[in-house]
């Protein structure tokens, strides 16, 4: 399995992992534009113009597109981030030609048709509708709005109501034209394919991709705050968040081995302590998101109202044991959970074309898998209790909270 990586004159780059043993191939274009690079206005409008891509292009129906690829077997879908838009499609490798030509057609030719954007604009409110019903996607989106408040990393990927309804065609196609260059684009394929093939369709493809540089986005900054949704639910969903770390830091893979053995599984301290011992939360765990230069460590536990004071001082008091450092059998725990998640994910030619694709936009190069596994290993106990008595040493936490919040802003003092 050898990665090669080609960066064509116009700044295109195309990454791939041959894999000889597989009949498929995985192949994702990467667009290093998310919901973070728009202004307030616009927010919503990167999300949007995933979708519209897939309506229709200069030669093509959104029928005839999902016609094309469904009729060799293979599938093609998309989704936007904070950070990036990613399409991408999985074919049997004789059909890598096709797949290539589809998703250069999608992004150099869509036509942003005003009759299907309308349709497409009622479509993402039912979407937006169904995520604001659903509260423990939600209240993430809270959380991530308070730590990072009145910034563009802050805001939701799918929008404000509003903006949707008032995204119109050339908003769309001037967004496009202005951050969908050559420059942005990686090309990301695995599995059983040509290197030098895949570069020539990528060059003939992508031909027409615009040139040239467009402006990074705002640098963001953890700030911090509460939001609490008061509804009527059965159960009260809560997060709490600390400023974390970004994907350059030197820390990062001792906050990810601090996360697993605060609340990253079965064996965490979280589980264990607060559904299994105590039962106080259906559902309570730990995450560490980062961006290119900050992040945020959060928690999440989904509980009854009147177990809530309860279950709080018990997060604390694991949060705060886990100062003097964790035990050796809990850490190696951690430790082959972080690796064997590195290692599994690389037999999946769709995860390792995702990994391959995201690594050239956030490093400019590919991780070789041993590095990853080295700055693994490299983590020492040592390194887990500085991290804890840094999150211990945060006053207070961001808050956002969905359901009977009453008792949160009680037992929180916020």
């Amino acid at each position: 399995m050898t990665v090669q990586v080609t960066e064509l004159p116009s700044g295109l780059r195309v990454v791939s992992e041959n894999r000889r043993t597989v009949e498929t191939v995985a192949i994702g274009v990467w667009v290093d534009v998310g919901a973070r690079f728009e202004t307030e206005p616009q927010n919503g409008l990167t999300h949007c113009l995933e979708h519209m891509l897939f309506k229709g292009t200069k030669t093509r129906t959104a029928r005839d597109i999902a016609f094309e690829i469904e009729s060799v077997g293979g599938h093609m879908n998309a989704y936007t981030s904070r950070d990036n838009t990613t399409y991408y499609a999985r074919v049997l490798k004789e059909d890598l030609p096709l797949a290539v030509g589809l998703l250069g057609d999608l992004v150099i030719n869509s036509v942003c048709d005003t009759k299907e954007l309308e349709r497409e604009k009622d479509v993402i409110l039912q979407e937006i509708g169904q995520t604001l019903d659903t509260p423990d996607d939600i209240v993430f989106d809270h959380l991530q709005g308070v730590a990072f408040k009145d910034q563009p990393i802050g805001r939701t990927i799918l929008g404000e109501a509003d903006n949707v309804r008032g995204f119109n065609r050339d908003g769309l196609m001037s967004f496009l034209a202005t951050h969908y260059l050559a420059s942005t684009v990686v090309i990301s394929a695995v599995g059983n394919l040509d290197h030098e093939q895949l570069v020539a369709l990528a060059a003939e493809k992508f031909e027409k991709l615009p040139t040239g540089t467009r402006s990074k986005p705002e640098v963001a900054s953890y700030i911090g705050g509460t939001h609490l949704q008061e509804r009527e639910l059965e159960q009260l969903h809560l997060t709490l968040g600390w400023p974390g770390v970004s994907f350059h830091d030197d820390n990062y893979y001792a906050h990810q081995i601090y996360s697993t053995i605060l609340g990253g599984g079965m064996s965490s301290r979280l589980f264990q302590e607060v559904r299994e011992r105590r039962g106080l939360a259906y559902s309570v765990y730990s995450f560490s998101s980062s961006h290119a230069e900050t992040g945020l460590f959060g928690i999440y536990a989904g509980t009854s109202p009147g177990l809530m004071a309860d279950m709080v001082p018990v997060i604390k008091g694991e949060m705060e044991a886990l100062v003097d450092g964790p035990t050796e059998q809990e850490f190696q725990i951690a430790r082959a959970q972080l690796k064997a998640g590195l290692l599994m994910a690389l037999e999946a030619t769709t995860s390792r074309m995702e990994q391959l694709g995201r690594q050239l936009l956030l490093f400019d190069r590919v991780i070789p898998v041993q590095e990853m596994i080295d700055n693994v290993d490299g983590v020492t106990e040592q390194d887990v209790g500085t991290v804890a008595a840094e999150f211990v040493a945060v006053e207070q936490p961001s808050v956002a909270a969905v359901g009977d919040t009453k008792i949160v802003a009680k037992t929180l003092t916020i």
